[in-house]
């Protein structure tokens, strides 16, 4: 039987007595396992109470969010989780995910999807965008609907592996239980000398034997899960780049359209969403990619404007204005054998200069633009553009070139003699989003009159002067069409001009003819040009200098 005992070493094991001590410290992490288990948690981004606020605040007042979390928790489990996280990763100022092993294992495919997406190229890119932005967080989650969608699709094999998985943690929960009681009782058998028989013994072991299988099978069908959701991170760099392009999108329309951060914070959410609708749909979308340019083409003026230039750029001319320098020179600067060349060309008074001529710097009183929207402005030319939105981008930046200079504007749109609306911007008060889009909406049909639009310029001129005592205004008519005015009109309109002091700029869209020499926009303005390239916004930069 001994030689028997020994060509068995198992059954020598399994009979053998054991130290109490021996045994315990093979229990102890199993003992420890079934004593204190962790919590486990459902949300992989670590995040704190005020950011949960922000999530639920911002999820109460997005219909569209909740319409997206009802459509994926049709087809998949704990949809609602995942969509936290991916706000949470967008809007906190420096995203945190949680170890796997913290996580609850019905949630490791969300982590599996965040991680993705947090590790996505473009993900820095989008957080510039969202960071502390609860609305353009949302609109990032809403971004990404579509591939969250394929995600959880290609997932499911995942999910099914993690529902194993749970099954054999479980299991090995069990088994740790196991130990614990199987340990318990091999002390009750153990003598003085902590001698425990060799049947307890050989139970303890089998039981720990057992929990270190149970776990190792939970382990197993972890990392098989989290290798079963092939895709995802395909999937999550196209999330990630579509939603950066939407949230980087609608802040370009904003700035566009002069919408600071600032105001955008004041604005709930529903009014934020409602704004970026309008700019979204309808003429005020087609727009934009105009109006942008615009703007930044008239700061660019008004940061090289001089005190007290002469008005009109119609050349280059030789002097020593560094003022006036064009930028050619200028280089010359920045290359050392050519800084002596530089020098001695100043001296000499030889230097390239930009030449202007005759209009006084600035105006004092209101800046008026005048615009057309009669039929024929609702022709495109270049890049699709229409005249009309050409003739609004202007006027636009023209409203805020008369409030960076301290001046009242006023827009006027035109079309017939019986069509008319004045939107009116005192430079003392806010222009106010609504109105000022209300202003570039505005389109009245019909045909053109002069008469109309202009007389009511001076008038609003003439109330000015009353009211203030100011003079030197400046009206701005932007048209596509030429029609006649009559000689009285006329005679009133150069008397009033006489005593008020404005200046009339004209500006021919699409239509060279209006601009032509004997025309009557040429007998009304004292500055005239042409465009005909809609795309090119610098053809009236020059309005900028002097205005």
């Amino acid at each position: 039987m001994d030689g028997d005992a020994r060509t068995r070493p198992d059954a020598t094991e399994d009979g053998a007595a054991g130290r109490l001590g021996e045994l315990a410290r093979r229990a102890g992490k199993w003992l420890a396992l079934s004593a204190a288990a962790p919590a486990q948690h459902t949300g992989a981004v670590v995040a704190d109470r005020f950011d949960r606020i922000a999530w639920h605040d911002t999820y109460e007042q997005s219909a569209a969010l909740r319409e997206l979390a009802g459509e994926l928790d049709e087809r998949h489990a704990h949809t609602a989780d995942l969509l936290t996280d991916v706000f949470l990763a967008a809007y906190k100022a420096a995203p945190r995910l949680r170890e796997p092993a913290g996580m609850e294992h019905s949630r490791l495919v969300n982590h599996r999807v965040v991680a993705a997406l947090l590790e996505s190229p473009g993900f820095a890119e989008l957080h510039r965008e969202t960071a502390g932005d609860p609305y353009a967080a949302a609109l990032a989650v809403l971004a990404q609907g579509a591939a969250l969608r394929r995600m959880l699709d290609a997932s499911r094999p995942a999910r099914d592996r993690v529902e194993r998985a749970g099954r054999a943690r479980r299991e090995a929960g069990d088994a740790a239980t196991a130990v614990a009681e199987t340990l318990r009782q091999a002390a009750d058998e153990a003598d003085e000398d902590g001698t425990v028989p060799g049947p307890a013994a050989h139970t303890v072991r089998r039981a720990v034997e057992a929990a270190e299988a149970a776990a190792r099978r939970a382990d197993d069908e972890s990392g098989r899960a989290l290798a079963a959701a092939p895709g995802v991170r395909a999937a999550a760099r196209q999330a990630v780049a579509r939603s950066a392009a939407a949230v980087r999108e609608e802040g370009a329309l904003m700035r566009a359209w002069g919408v600071g951060s600032g105001e955008l914070e004041r604005m709930s959410f529903d009014e934020r969403a409602r704004l970026a609708e309008r700019l979204r749909t309808g003429r005020l979308a087609e727009w934009a990619e105009l109006i942008g340019p615009f703007r930044q083409m008239a700061d660019g003026e008004r940061a090289r404007k001089v005190e007290n230039a002469t008005g009109e750029l119609i050349g280059v001319t030789l002097g020593d204005d560094l003022s006036r320098v064009v930028p050619s020179e200028l280089a010359n600067l920045g290359l050392p054998e050519l800084r002596a060349v530089f020098a001695a060309r100043y001296a000499a008074g030889e230097l390239m200069l930009y030449d202007s001529q005759g209009e006084q710097a600035t105006g004092r009183g209101a800046v008026i633009a005048c615009v057309d929207t009669s039929h024929s402005m609702y022709e495109a030319g270049p890049g699709g553009i229409t005249r009309e939105a050409w003739a609004k981008a202007c006027a636009l930046a023209l409203l805020d070139q008369a409030r960076h200079a301290g001046r009242d504007f006023v827009g006027i749109v035109f079309s017939a003699a019986d069509k008319l609306r004045v939107f009116r911007f005192p430079a003392d008060r806010p222009a106010g989003l609504g109105r000022t889009l209300d202003f570039a909406e505005t389109f009245l049909g019909g045909g053109t009159s002069y008469q109309r639009p202009l007389t009511a310029a001076v008038e609003l001129l003439d109330e000015e002067f009353n009211a203030a005592a100011r003079t030197r205004g400046d009206i701005v008519m932007l048209t596509d069409d030429d029609c006649g005015v009559t000689e009285e009109w006329m005679r009133g309109w150069n008397e009033a001009k006489r005593r008020l002091g404005f200046r009339v700029f004209g500006v021919g869209i699409g239509a060279p003819r209006v601009a032509a020499a004997g025309s009557v926009l040429e007998a009304l303005c004292d500055n005239l040009r042409s465009v005909e390239d809609f795309t090119d916004v610098h053809a009236a930069a020059d309005l900028f200098r002097v205005i």
